[in-house]
């Protein structure tokens, strides 16, 4: 009967677990600044509501905070608030790239997150080891979409 029992509990939690929605990241502007006064955004991996694991990025310039974010050629400002398809890490030089596709309307286009600083346009991860953390979360997570909340 408890082996009978137990694998019913472990079928339900199977189960469960097969219909949970897939983690995302959410990107979100906070009020704390770099020295330079470029503003630190949030970069969080959600699963079912809950933040799994965070890392701190650049999206734009202080100077750029506030200009048009639909706007392309770039401009050099933020992301759209919006869904984006996320594409896997791969290199790109020396350095990880993360292709973004914006899932609504935009002229902006070569959007991404890698590794540079300061940012002018993309997700910019200031160090490579944060970027490395970033990169084998979204292929252990097998993340694909990304939300520019704010």
């Amino acid at each position: 009967m408890k082996r009978l029992l137990l694998a019913a509990l472990v079928n339900v939690a199977w189960i469960g677990a097969s219909w949970a929605a897939p983690a995302d990241l959410q990107l979100k502007r906070t009020s704390a600044t770099y020295p330079n006064g470029d503003p630190i955004w949030q970069l969080q991996l959600v699963e079912a509501g809950r933040v799994l694991q965070s890392w701190q990025a650049v999206a734009s310039a202080k100077a750029h905070q506030n200009l048009d974010r639909r706007w392309s050629p770039g401009n050099g400002s933020p992301l759209p608030k919006g869904s984006y398809r996320l594409g896997q890490p791969e290199p790109w030089g020396q350095d990880l790239w993360m292709q973004l596709d914006p899932l609504f309307p935009t002229s902006r286009s070569a959007l991404g997150i890698h590794n540079c600083y300061p940012g002018v346009g993309c997700i910019c991860i200031p160090d490579r080891q944060t970027l490395n953390s970033l990169a084998d979360a979204v292929r252990r997570y097998n993340v694909d979409r990304l939300t520019v909340v704010n």
